[in-house]
């Protein structure tokens, strides 16, 4: 009843292996890619025409995480996965961006890949399996795909690369110092098409050594996907690209001056709206045949692409005027906003970020419910790319795909550089609003958080600044390497290279192609050229930050203490009872983990003394030799117990209360007077003897003990 295609290899620690034929058998193609325990299958439907009038790629990519494949139930009300996670959307941009560029030119019929975890062994990231799941998928499937790809995940330990780490010491690179590096890599037998990483201020030749290991141990994974396809691929879809020649040279003749003109005009607007009517010009001197050929709007971006690409090459001169290697002009300010607890604004030429910062308490820590475990997170950075930006009407709503990855990628930027939580107890949230776009608003997210994070009083290790590279490549071979590009250049150039770190190093790469990839000689020019941009950025954000940022008076104050496991039961009482007595009369917020390290938070400074005193009364332990101020709580025949220590009570003996013979303890004390003692010690049952005599009743001083004996 099957036709099962099974291969496997040895692949690092564990076995790879891809399997097809028994399962989703309408799909065009579906390969199950187990590693380890952990297995994805990936599903792939493509249309066998195109729709009319479509003018660009519609491909879909979806990966999906069961909670099944982990043994567990999802959380919420209707026990059922909903809509997609952070990870989720995260890992299906992965998989969409290495194997976008590799469909052949000219195909917009509709593709769709589904990527299911069917198993999660919580040692092996799905990530990786799924996006090999979906290369072998699609390399099987008879869509004109000129792949296949394979990826893999690289870490770097005492200056050794690691091939694909378990997934603990990933998932929070702060918790495993010695882990310094995430990174992400996929490409094709012959070249890398996608680079991902999260880093701890790596040097560029570090960064640029593990994407050549990575490319290196990807290898064997594309010859077993070449084998599998060998066996059971489907035949080749019959795809033509169109060959729209003689309209591209009707286009061009009807338009190149214009066009070329428009591509002149250094302001932005300005020359979208030349650029704009160029296009209608054009269109005004085609005949009817060329305006109804579906093909116009590829020969327009032709002609675009041409002119725009061409003179940077030959001229080494762009659109707006600046040479390969100069940033646009740069304005960096901090303290914008009079409530917030951390504001700037960075504005790079064209492109503009308003980004906040918010510190809050370990009761504003996000709660991630991942297949992998459950765990907390105390930093968030959010993304926000409103229609505006961009001088356009359209959707507003909640974030996108596109707003997702871009807010995760400044993340991945700046978290190599905020300080331990013991450091800095607080939970801190930055949002960047990108109110003006031209070009990379996620590395002017990147500038603008750190300085937002140090206008808050987020001590950083050391300020951080992004900058996106382009390149230009013909096909002699010839290229430019592009610093800070624009959207137009974005849009059509041949690569999307950011870096993001320190003066010290990297922390971020991403790379994103449309070509069949780059050399490392060109990745290498193009971490040098990005180096150089980096620092000069860092040194015009350095003229916003003259001196120690202020403490918000608005932001709550923290404060920590540790106390002993063995009383983190008397801090929390029975059923919560002594610390929401705590909270209630100190007024501040009390918050204690497992370790018994305990957060108290508070925009008053009083709440917070007044929570740390009542917890210490609880915790501590009297000592022996001590004098203390306390009150008396009980009088009896033998004696006065005295309330001198928290709620901790001592008896003082009536031999200890003056020197002279008293009838009853009466005759001098009554409840609730204020006395001085001091701590005698413990008697063998443990109880506590305190003395009066020895200890003046005014000044709370210790008499000499030959004065306390006269």
């Amino acid at each position: 009843m099957f036709n099962v295609t099974r291969k496997e290899m040895q692949w690092g620690e564990e076995t790879l292996t891809l399997e097809t034929g028994k399962i989703a058998r309408q799909a065009d193609g579906c390969v199950i890619a187990t590693l380890g325990d952990t297995s994805v299958m990936a599903a792939v439907t493509f249309a066998k025409t195109q729709k009319p009038g479509q003018d660009f790629f519609p491909l879909t990519v979806h990966y999906n995480e069961k909670y099944y494949a982990a043994g567990k139930v999802p959380g919420g009300f209707f026990k059922r996965e909903a809509r997609p996670t952070e990870k989720e959307t995260l890992t299906s941009r992965l998989i969409d961006r290495p194997i976008r560029p590799l469909f052949v030119p000219g195909f917009k019929n509709e593709v769709l890949v589904i990527c299911t975890v069917l198993s999660h062994d919580l040692v092996n990231d799905p990530d990786m399996v799924a996006m090999i799941a979906a290369s072998a998928a699609l390399t099987i499937s008879g869509a004109p795909f000129m792949g296949p790809i394979a990826a893999c995940r690289v870490g770097f330990v005492n200056g050794d690369y690691v091939l694909n780490p378990e997934i603990d010491d990933m998932h929070n690179l702060k918790l495993n110092p010695e882990q310094r590096l995430d990174l992400v890599v996929a490409g094709t037998k012959d070249a890398v098409m996608m680079v991902e990483s999260e880093a701890y201020e790596l040097t560029e030749a570090e960064m640029l050594g593990a994407v050549k290991f990575a490319h290196t141990q990807i290898q064997p994974v594309i010859d077993l996907i070449i084998d599998l396809a060998e066996d059971c691929a489907k035949e080749p879809f019959d795809f033509q690209p169109a060959d729209y020649s003689a309209l591209y040279d009707a286009v061009k003749a009807a338009g190149e001056d214009e066009m070329r003109k428009a591509f002149a005009i250094t302001d932005k607007q300005d020359r979208t709206t030349a650029v704009a009517n160029a296009r209608q010009s054009i269109k005004d001197k085609l005949n009817e045949e060329q305006l109804a050929d579906e093909n116009l709007g590829s020969a327009l971006k032709k002609l675009e692409s041409s002119i725009l690409r061409g003179d940077v090459v030959k001229t080494g001169k762009r659109i707006d005027g600046r040479d390969t290697t100069t940033v646009r002009p740069i304005v960096a300010e901090t303290g914008l906003l009079p409530r917030t607890h951390g504001s700037a604004l960075f504005t790079r030429g064209e492109t503009q970020g308003l980004v906040i910062t918010t510190l809050g308490t370990g009761d504003d820590e996000q709660m991630i419910d991942a297949l992998h475990g459950t765990y907390k997170s105390n930093f968030l950075l959010h993304y926000n790319f409103p229609p505006y930006s961009v001088g356009e009407v359209g959707r507003f709503g909640p974030p996108g795909r596109r707003e997702v990855g871009h807010g995760k990628l400044a993340w991945r930027a700046l978290q190599a550089v905020l300080p331990a939580a013991t450091d800095f107890p607080y939970t801190i949230r930055v949002v960047s609003e990108i109110t003006e776009s031209n070009g990379s608003s996620s590395m002017a997210s990147v500038c603008g958080g750190s300085l937002s994070m140090m206008d808050a009083g987020v001590p950083l290790k050391a300020p951080v600044a992004g900058v996106a590279m382009g390149l230009i490549l013909e096909d002699d071979g010839s290229y430019a390497i592009l610093t800070d590009i624009l959207g137009d250049e974005d849009h059509l150039g041949d690569m999307d290279f950011k870096v993001a770190g320190t003066e010290n190093g990297i922390t971020s790469l991403q790379m994103d192609i449309k070509v069949a990839g780059i050399t490392p000689d060109i990745m290498e020019k193009a971490l040098a050229q990005a180096k150089d941009g980096r620092i000069h950025i860092l040194g015009e954000m350095n003229k916003a930050l003259s001196g120690a940022a202020a403490f918000s008076a608005y932001a709550p104050k923290i404060e920590t203490m540790q106390v002993p496991t063995d009383k983190i039961r008397e801090v929390i009482g029975s059923g919560g009872k002594v610390i929401r007595e705590i909270v209630e009369v100190s007024g501040a917020k009390v918050d204690i983990n497992d370790d018994g390290i305990i957060k108290i938070a508070s925009a008053d400074a009083d709440a917070i003394k007044k929570a740390y005193d009542m917890i210490y009364s609880i915790v501590a332990e009297p000592e022996e030799g001590k004098v203390y101020k306390g009150t008396v709580v009980k009088l009896v025949d033998f004696g006065a117990f005295v309330n001198f220590f928290g709620k901790r009570d001592g008896l003082v003996h009536v031999s200890q209360i003056e020197n002279r013979r008293l009838n009853h303890p009466s005759d001098v004390l009554k409840e609730g007077q204020e006395v001085w003692v001091k701590l005698l010690g413990f008697d063998d049952r443990g109880k506590v003897r305190l003395s009066m005599k020895i200890v003046n009743q005014e000044t709370g001083e210790e008499i000499a003990a030959d004065a306390a004996a006269d």
